[in-house]
C-alpha cells in the first residue's frame, strides 16, 4: 500500500465532513432562537442549546429575546393648545414571538422605531402642553397602549414608554414662568381673604358671648388696662363704661345722671 498516496485521498473527504458539519451545527444561548426555513418554508422554532440543520436546504434566522432599548428620536409636535415643543421617548421591548417577528415585518427594530415616532407626534399632539407637563405618566400610559396594539402583529411586546425631554422655546419658559407666578398671588391673595373672613367670624363669636356677659367685657376692660400699662407711654386713652359710673354714683348715693 502506498501511503503518500492514500492520504489525499483521505483528508479530502473529511475535509468535506468538517465543512459540512460546520455549516450543520448551531449553538443557541439561552436568549436565543433560531427561526428554522426549509427550502424557504418556515419548519419551525428551535433553541436554546446545540441546533442541527441542513446545509444549503435549511435556512437559519437568530433572534435575541432579551429586552431591548430603542430611543425615539426628537420630534417637533403643535399641542393642542397650539404650542411647539420638541420630545423625545425611550421604549423598552422584546420579541415574544419570534416566527412573527421574521415573517411578518423586515426588521422589527426599525419599524418600531418609526411606529413610535408617528405615535408620540399624534399622542402628544391630542393633549394641551399643561397636561403634558403635569400627567406624564398618563401620556406614557397611553402610547404604551398603542404601541403595544400595533405591535403584536410583529410578535412584539412594548414593555414601557418614558417620555425623556420636552424642550420649550424661551418666548415659551417666559411665558411660563409668568403664568406660575401670577397664580403663587392668587393664592397668597386667596389665602389673606381667608383668614380676614375667619378672624371676622371669630370677632363676631367673641362680640356676642360678651354681649350676653356684662361681667366679661368688664374684665375685657381691666384686661386692655394693663396691656397699655404695659406700655412706655404718658397718655392713656381708654372708653369708660357708663354701668361703672352708676355703679359709683350708687355707692355714694347719688341719683343716676340723665341718660344721654
Amino acid at each position: 500500500m502506498n501511503i503518500p498516496f492514500v492520504l489525499p485521498t483521505l483528508i479530502i473527504p473529511i475535509a468535506v465532513l468538517l465543512i459540512i458539519a460546520a455549516a450543520s451545527i448551531r449553538i443557541l444561548r439561552e436568549y436565543e432562537r433560531g427561526v428554522v426555513f426549509t427550502l424557504g418554508r418556515f419548519w419551525r422554532v428551535k433553541g436554546p442549546g446545540l441546533v442541527i440543520i441542513v446545509p444549503f436546504i435549511q435556512q437559519m434566522v437568530r433572534i435575541d429575546l432579551r429586552t431591548r432599548v430603542l430611543d425615539v428620536p426628537p420630534q417637533d409636535v403643535i399641542t393642542r393648545d397650539n404650542v411647539s415643543v420638541r420630545v423625545n421617548a425611550v421604549i423598552y421591548f422584546r420579541v415574544m414571538d419570534p416566527e412573527k417577528a421574521v415573517i411578518q415585518v423586515e426588521d422589527y427594530n426599525q419599524a418600531t422605531s418609526e411606529l413610535a415616532q408617528t405615535t408620540l407626534r399624534s399622542v402628544v399632539g391630542q393633549h394641551e402642553l399643561d397636561e403634558m407637563l403635569a400627567e406624564r405618566e398618563k401620556l406614557n400610559a397611553d402610547l404604551r397602549v398603542i404601541l403595544d396594539a400595533h405591535t403584536d402583529a410583529w410578535g412584539i411586546k412594548v414593555a414601557n414608554v418614558e417620555l425623556k425631554h420636552v424642550d420649550l422655546n424661551e418666548t415659551m419658559v417666559r411665558a411660563i414662568a409668568k403664568q406660575a407666578e401670577a397664580e403663587r398671588l392668587r393664592r397668597a391673595k386667596v389665602i389673606e381673604a381667608e383668614g380676614e373672613l375667619q378672624a371676622a367670624e371669630k370677632l363676631l363669636q367673641a362680640g356676642e358671648i360678651l354681649a350676653r356677659q356684662p361681667q366679661a367685657m368688664q374684665l375685657r376692660y381691666l384686661g386692655t388696662l394693663q396691656n397699655i400699662a404695659g406700655e412706655k407711654s404718658s397718655t392713656i386713652v381708654f372708653p369708660f363704661p357708663m354701668e361703672l359710673t352708676q355703679a359709683i354714683n350708687r355707692l355714694f348715693g347719688k341719683d343716676d345722671p340723665p341718660a344721654r
